[in-house]
C-alpha cells in the first residue's frame, strides 16, 4: 500500500540533496512524520498547503516502515499513517511528482 507525504520545495530539496528528511516543523513538533493515504491526501493538500507553489508529492511503500508506521486517529476520526523514530530517506520514495496548483488549490496528481 502506498502512503503519501507532501513536501514544500525546500523540503524536497533537502530530501533530494541530503538523502533524508527529518520532518516539517509540524512533524518535529508532533514527534512523527505526517503522511496520508490516497483517500486523504487531497484534503490534506487543501487544508495545509492551499496557495503554495512548488509542492512535491512523494509516494512511499507503507511496508517499508514496519513498526515505525502507526495508524492513528486524526482529522474527522480517520486513521492516518504516522512515521515515528526515523527520517524519510530518498531511497524509500517509490515515485514523486510535482503538485500543480489551480486557483490556489493544490491538485494532487495520483495515478
Amino acid at each position: 500500500m502506498l502512503i503519501y507525504k507532501i513536501l514544500t520545495a525546500d523540503q524536497w530539496a533537502e530530501l533530494a540533496g541530503t538523502g533524508r528528511f527529518d520532518g516539517a516543523p509540524i512533524d518535529l513538533a508532533d514527534g512523527y512524520i505526517h503522511a496520508s493515504t490516497a483517500e486523504q491526501v487531497q484534503e490534506t493538500a487543501e487544508k495545509h498547503f492551499a496557495g503554495q507553489e512548488g509542492l512535491m508529492l512523494a509516494a512511499l511503500e507503507a511496508d517499508t516502515y514496519g513498526n515505525d508506521l502507526r495508524w492513528e486517529v486524526s482529522r474527522g476520526g480517520a486513521e492516518f499513517p504516522h512515521i515515528y523514530d526515523r527520517p524519510l530517506l530518498r531511497a524509500e520514495v517509490v515515485w514523486s511528482r510535482p503538485i500543480p496548483v489551480k486557483a490556489g488549490v493544490p491538485q494532487v496528481p495520483l495515478p
